[in-house]
């Protein structure tokens, strides 16, 4: 176990430099970035679609579609401000010289450093993730057992029914059917349209800082919980449906065990590990996809909302922060994850695997 560990941990440099990589070179043919978008404010004309950050590494003024008239040593200043002084590999091996040192730039527009940035939405996004993760497994689990010991029966085809719905309906619509619904639409205004908390939540007490943090919670972990419990549902039932068909199973029986006793102390063992192996996948799903959505959504000051906005405004230094963020989130997860088969199942011996 110790050498596969080893492995993997050497490997999260290479692939967390090929993705970075791969990334930049298509924002570099991505259209209109800082520079561009400055000179069209200050020429008064919208940013042109033809223009790109490959044409922002260029000195001519001219580079940029309505620079027509500006000073070029201006346009010349801003690619010094942005660093679009320099060729793209130059740039590039510069970003990953600063990532080697945990410094991931300063915001264009915020003029604050990337990190102290992510360090203040990461929790919002991590908390989103992990109370929805949680309640998705609460539901999971229990429902797909009940469905595997009651296949066929009415509980089975009605909660297949709402299962099914659930899971052809993204989050994010849910999100917006709950915002009409319930917070202030055309119906009920139960809990607040935006934000974590309400304002003067410093003067609060403890136990209503709780309430109210809870309560601006409710409507996103319910959109991610709803738009994500029904793929680990049928994940669970299945599991179990195939083991309880197993020879073992009809052995237990056979010496009289009780279904409780065949159910948890033999099946369960086994048919929960292809449920723990979509642990960290779950996980990352919801953090880098539903997430971002519901958080823009609710307004809520998440890396999804922070990431959002740096594409908007084309805040590079944002971008590629968050995304090296997120993809070393992803890479140490999906490691947890093999520790977690191990855990659940010790006969899983990782090193004698053909590399």
């Amino acid at each position: 176990m110790a050498i596969y560990l080893l492995r993997r941990l050497l490997l999260i440099i290479p692939t967390l430099l090929g993705i970075l990589l791969i990334n930049f070179a298509i924002v570099q043919f991505a259209p209109g970035g800082p520079v561009d978008q400055i000179v069209s404010e200050v020429t008064g004309s919208a940013t042109s679609t033809t223009a790109s950050i490959s044409g922002e590494g260029g000195a001519a003024a001219g580079a940029y579609p309505g620079s027509a008239g500006l000073d070029p040593e201006f346009v010349a200043e801003l690619q010094r401000q942005f660093g679009f002084d320099k060729p793209a590999h130059e740039r590039f091996l510069l970003m990953m010289k600063s990532y080697a040192k945990l410094d991931l730039g300063t915001s264009y527009y915020q003029d604050r450093p990337v990190l102290e940035l992510i360090a203040e939405r990461m929790p919002v996004s991590i908390s989103l993730g992990l109370w929805s993760l949680v309640l998705i497994y609460l539901v999971s689990i229990p429902l797909g057992i009940a469905k595997s010991v009651r296949d066929g029966s009415r509980f089975d085809l009605a909660t297949s029914a709402v299962i099914f719905v659930g899971y052809a309906i993204p989050g994010f619509l849910f999100a917006l059917l709950l915002l009409v619904l319930f917070a202030g639409g055309s119906f009920f205004s139960w809990f607040p349209l935006r934000g974590l908390t309400s304002e003067g939540f410093a003067e609060l007490s403890a136990f209503e800082k709780i309430k109210d943090y809870l309560w601006h919670l409710t409507l996103p972990i319910a959109a991610l919980t709803i738009g994500g419990f029904a793929t680990r549902t049928m994940l669970t039932k299945n599991s179990f449906i195939e083991e309880l068909h197993k020879q073992f199973v009809l052995t237990a029986r056979a010496k009289g065990l009780s279904e409780r006793r065949v159910l948890y102390g033999h099946v369960f063992r086994n048919a929960i590990l292809i449920v723990v192996a979509g642990l960290q996948g779950a996980f990352v799903d919801i953090l880098f996809t539903g997430a971002l959505l519901v958080e823009v959504i609710f307004s809520l000051d998440g890396m999804g909302l922070l990431g959002y906005e740096a594409v908007v405004k084309r805040d590079y230094p944002i971008l590629f922060g968050t995304l090296f963020c997120y993809t070393l989130i992803s890479l140490v997860v999906h490691l947890v994850g093999d520790l977690c088969y191990v855990l659940v199942d010790p006969r899983i011996d990782f090193d004698t695997r053909d590399p």
